[in-house]
């Protein structure tokens, strides 16, 4: 890695609460263990079941994490966007990857081999526990949001997701909500755990409502309070 991209590495990598409390000196052994990689769009990043080698973290685009049934169906798991590391558990444990990570735009990220970064926490016990207390945050995190999601009807999930897409992906432009995802109606349906035909049906009569504009590119709010309306009634 360059001395150009080792800076701009150290300066990204410092923005994610896992490294904001690193000193110079541990943010620059992180730095040295960084490497940079550009991923192609549509292109897997690493398959559920393989060995864990690296965890990434992205500096620009998009990317899904899904797990695949007995059936071939894919359950996403997650949309993963700049500022985002992933998989979470990466750095703890010696179990294969959890879920399948594919890039839906065109990627630019770092990825820490684990290894490296775990000779670095034995060396630096600092680092370690930094990291303990952000994954303990997220474990958090994703019990909340498995609580709201399972205690809920498809139409309420519909609503619930469309909102965390809002606060995670979306961008204000006047009145609206624009949200930059490319995901097809299927990974919708995926991500709330229906049908692609119930999902299709939802989001059309929203669609109707005058709610919210959908295609494949993204997805525009017309009504954010509306929809949060819809939720809480």
């Amino acid at each position: 890695m360059s001395r150009e991209n080792k800076d701009t590495a150290a300066e990204f990598l410092q923005q994610f609460p896992i490294f904001q409390d690193l000193s110079p000196e541990e943010l620059k052994q992180v730095e040295d263990i960084a490497i940079s990689r550009s991923i192609h769009k549509k292109t897997v990043i690493f398959s559920e079941g393989t060995e864990k080698e690296a965890v990434f973290f992205i500096r620009t685009g998009i990317v899904k994490a899904f797990k695949t049934d007995e059936n071939g169906h894919e359950q996403i798991v997650s949309f993963l966007k700049t500022g985002d590391m992933f998989p979470h558990t990466g750095f703890f444990n010696a179990h294969p990857y959890p879920a399948t990570a594919e890039a839906i735009t065109p990627v630019e990220l770092i990825a820490i081999p684990v290894r490296l970064f775990e000779r670095l926490m034995l060396n630096t016990p600092t680092i370690a526990i930094k990291i303990m207390r952000v994954l303990g945050d997220k474990i958090r995190e994703l019990q909340d949001k498995l609580q709201v999601l399972s205690g809920q009807d498809v139409r309420n999930r519909v609503l619930s997701f469309l909102l965390m897409l809002a606060e995670q992906h979306g961008q204000p432009s006047g009145h609206k909500i624009i949200i930059n995802l490319p995901m097809t109606h299927q990974e919708f349906a995926n991500s709330i755990g229906t049908t692609r035909e119930t999902a299709n049906r939802l989001l059309n009569q929203l669609t109707k409502e005058n709610l919210l504009e959908v295609d494949r590119k993204q997805i525009i709010i017309r009504d954010l309070q509306a929809l949060k309306h819809l939720r809480d009634t």
